[in-house]
Parts: C-alpha cells; sequence; structure tokens
C-alpha cells in the first residue's frame, strides 16, 4: 500500500533533497509501480549515504581551512 503522498509531493520532496533527475525518474517509477516499502526505503537510504558522504567531505575541507586561518593567527 501506497503512503498518502501525491507523485508531485515525492518529486518536489526528492528534488529539495538534491536527487539527480536520473535518480528521481527510476524512484518515481518504482513508486508508481508498487515496489515494497523495504525497498523503497533501501534506494532513499542509498541516497542519503552519498549525501553524507559529500557533508562530511564539505566538513574535512573546513576543518583544512579552520587549520590554516588558525596557523596563520599565530
Amino acid at each position: 500500500m501506497k503512503p498518502a503522498i501525491t507523485d508531485e509531493a515525492l518529486i518536489q520532496n526528492l528534488k529539495d533533497a538534491g536527487c539527480a533527475a536520473d535518480f528521481i525518474q527510476g524512484f518515481i517509477k518504482h513508486y508508481q509501480q508498487g515496489e515494497t516499502p523495504e525497498a523503497l526505503r533501501h534506494d532513499l537510504s542509498k541516497q542519503r549515504r552519498l549525501i553524507l558522504d559529500k557533508v562530511h567531505e564539505s566538513q574535512r575541507q573546513l576543518d583544512c581551512l579552520d587549520y590554516l586561518i588558525y596557523q596563520l593567527k599565530k
């Protein structure tokens, strides 16, 4: 059974989350075909991990800049 969310709302949420167009198209196709909630959650979890990896990389970059700022203040 599909959750009470329109396809349009689902697409907008995926766009807002920064998902690529090909991911969104594939996800919507599976959603409309009645893919199991577990499979859909797996796809979303995989996408979440990709975004989190980007966050961690950005944090590492910020740490490098913070270190340089610290060194230049000494």
